[in-house]
């Protein structure tokens, strides 16, 4: 279920696909750069998240002031 959102851009993508494009990227990278290119990766997608939760709050509390009665 996670793995079918995180990859919903790619459409219908089947396991030979995804497996195709696994093995592709292992040899682009080798085994050496992998976890490196996942941690950045995962730093990334924290900071995406840090900025949007952020984002969010300032909205939540610019409309309560706006709801609030002077």
């Amino acid at each position: 279920m996670i793995l079918s959102t995180i990859l919903l851009f790619l459409g219908d993508i089947g396991g030979g696909e995804l497996l195709v494009v696994l093995t592709a990227v292992l040899l682009l990278f080798g085994t050496d750069k992998l976890p490196g290119l996942a941690r950045s990766a995962g730093r990334g997608l924290r900071s995406f998240n840090d900025a949007k939760k952020e984002i969010q709050d300032e909205l939540e509390r610019s409309i309560k002031d706006i709801k609030k009665p002077d």
